[in-house]
């Protein structure tokens, strides 16, 4: 505190006294507690001109200076040496600054003006009660209230996700009221995913209706949607999705058929005495592409219509064409399961093949026999139209076959593409 009194008050120049005169001035020595006066006095003279220019023109810097000079020649008392209040700081001002008389304090008691930073509006207060009004939603930035308190952010907007569409399937195959063991085999694969890859949903759908006894047609059905899945999902599937580059020059239909003949080889093989047939359809975003041998069929229904996209190998399909029977005459024929083609019987199997573009929102329907020979195409449609889902769809269509005397196995998948 004594270092700063002497750095900003500094001793008042002689020149600044207002004495004309010279005369000396005695200053005796302080008494100390025990009434010690060993000390000598010390003489000093203090030259007392006339006062300058400067001082007439600043009146505040006149007094400070006699009451400097008065305080000097006087005795300090027990009180005010021990008194260690901050000294008052006299400014100086130039010719060119506004002198307004008033007295600066030292530079350690200063304070920053904060009176910029507040307006004149009282400040708000806040309680656990009450909230800062919020901003809009999703601005998120901060505001300084006139009492330091910063406003709450906003929660974070709800977003409203809408799941991107695609296909839909559901199957499901039952032993019919007749057979006491289940000859059909099914395989349902449907993928979808959306990335920066843009890879289209792929599905595989695949109903075989075995034949040639108890075991031998169980066996043919499920040796034949294991090679066929396991070829398509190989030679289709994973070098899709892992960006590979696919032989442009063999239709996708083509590697369906292959896959087909690689499992009547098996058959062959493996159930000399088997048989099955094959319905099988390739979805590629909203692309089908089919192969077909055998007696299954698959349909399409779009806005209330059945379309049948097969053609059967049958003998009195073949019949139906030469025009020697009617199609009510073919569900009587002594000779309606007899097929003049299917896998299992020659070592080189004709495939049938189509691509189709499916329409918005339409349902294919893959089913064995055992369906389409005991419920009609118009209570397919009824069904399938007027049921919620695609699962519950499919047991109502067993439900109705059964219903109508179950005499075969019966196996159905229906799949819808988006819209």
């Amino acid at each position: 505190m004594n270092f700063l009194r002497r750095m900003f008050n500094p001793p008042v120049e002689a020149e600044n006294t207002p004495a004309k005169d010279t005369a000396p001035i005695t200053n005796e020595a302080s008494s100390n507690s025990h009434g010690d006066t060993s000390t000598p006095a010390v003489h000093d003279e203090v030259a007392l001109d006339a006062p300058s220019a400067e001082a007439k023109e600043s009146p505040v810097e006149e007094s400070a200076a006699n009451e400097v000079a008065k305080a000097g020649s006087e005795p300090a008392s027990e009180s005010e040496a021990k008194d260690d209040s901050p000294a008052v700081e006299i400014v100086a001002h130039s010719e060119n600054e506004v002198d307004t008389g008033e007295l600066s304090k030292p530079i350690e008691d200063e304070e920053p003006d904060t009176s910029e930073l507040m307006d004149d509006s009282p400040p708000r207060v806040f309680d656990q009660k009450t909230t800062a009004p919020l901003p809009a939603t999703g601005d998120l930035t901060f505001s300084l209230y006139a009492d330091g308190v910063t406003r709450p952010l906003p929660p974070d907007a709800v977003l409203e996700v809408t799941p991107l569409a695609h296909a839909i399937f559901g199957q499901e195959t039952d032993v019919g009221r007749i057979r006491t063991n289940n000859q059909d085999s099914v395989y349902s694969f449907f993928a979808t995913g959306r990335s920066a890859d843009s890879i289209p949903d792929f599905g595989l759908f695949v109903v075989a209706d075995g034949m040639g006894g108890h075991q031998d047609g169980e066996k043919a059905s499920s040796i034949t949607v294991r090679t066929v899945a396991t070829q398509v999902l190989s030679t289709m599937y994973f070098p899709l999705i892992s960006r590979q580059t696919l032989n442009n020059d063999v239709p996708i239909t083509e590697t369906l058929a292959n896959a087909i003949q690689k499992a009547n080889t098996e058959i062959m093989a493996h159930v000399p005495d088997g048989g099955t047939t094959l319905s099988a359809a390739v979805i590629i975003g909203d692309r089908a592409y089919i192969a077909h041998v055998g007696d299954s069929r698959i349909y399409l229904l779009h806005k209330g219509q059945i379309e049948k996209l097969t053609r059967d190998h049958s003998l009195v399909q073949r019949l139906i064409e030469l025009d020697q029977i009617t199609i009510e005459e073919a569900n009587e024929h002594p000779q309606k399961n007899v097929l003049y083609r299917a896998l299992g019987q020659n070592e080189n199997v004709e495939v049938d093949t189509l691509t189709r573009r499916l329409p918005s929102g339409g349902l294919l329907l893959i089913c064995s026999d055992g369906l389409w020979n005991q419920v009609s195409e118009e209570e397919i449609t009824d069904a399938v139209l007027h049921t919620r889902n695609l699962q519950e769809a499919c047991h109502k269509l067993v439900t109705l076959a059964n219903n109508h005397g179950g005499v075969d196995n019966v196996t159905v998948v229906l799949l819808q593409l988006p819209g």
